[in-house]
């Protein structure tokens, strides 16, 4: 089998991705977590991203393109995948399916999880982690037992950096622009289902595995 997470940031996509990959036993494919493999194993892609990533530039398609390609050649990927934010664009989903149509493997569906924009801001801007251990927590559906102090160490529980309303009204805009038009492209290849992300993870869950079944 083989899937794509389609969403906004903050529908919970990653989380149903981990349970997805956990139910079916077939791995998670994120673009962050492949690209810093090939960097750390110095493939050639690899050694090209690092290059546009040192100078603080986004990764070219094609080095992109090419990383999912490796990734999908290794042999825990023999029963399928689930890519967790990619494709990012309609000209990286074009160049995927181009790459399956070769090497004759078949995209099975687009599980696309929608969330209001306000109910989005709400969850992200919730986000709090620990200073000291990492630990996550959240405003809403996961606060500290203590005041602005971790459960486990103590430590100070604060916001995350990139989750200021500012930082996640703009990456809502980016989502927008650059990755929306993909539920438009989906949907024309019959590819696409939709899944409300407002209930709880296990009753989101429930759904997805019955539609696959």
């Amino acid at each position: 089998m083989i899937l794509i997470l389609l969403g906004a940031p903050g529908t919970g996509k990653g989380t149903q991705g981990n349970l997805l990959a956990t139910h079916y036993n077939i791995p998670k494919i994120s673009t962050g977590e492949i690209l810093r493999e090939a960097i750390e194993k110095k493939t050639e892609l690899g050694n090209k991203a690092k290059k546009y990533m040192d100078l603080g530039n986004l990764v070219p398609d094609d080095v992109i393109i090419g990383i999912v390609k490796e990734r999908v050649k290794e042999k825990d990927c023999l029963n399928g995948c689930i890519f967790d934010g990619f494709p990012r664009t309609v000209k990286q989903a074009e160049a995927l399916d181009e790459y399956f149509e070769i090497v004759g493997l078949k995209l099975d569906y687009v599980l696309e999880f929608k969330l209001s924009r306000n109910k989005i801001i709400e969850r992200l801007t919730g986000r709090l982690v620990c200073r000291n251990c990492g630990k996550d927590y959240n405003i809403i559906s996961k606060a500290p037992a203590t005041d602005k102090k971790c459960d486990d160490c103590g430590g100070e529980v604060v916001q995350r950096s990139d989750d200021t309303e500012a930082t996640v009204k703009n990456r809502l805009l980016v989502y927008e622009e650059k990755t929306k038009p993909l539920e438009k492209y989906y949907r024309s290849k019959g590819k696409l289902a939709t899944f409300d992300a407002e209930g709880t993870i296990q009753e989101i869950q429930d759904k997805i595995i019955q539609f696959l079944s």
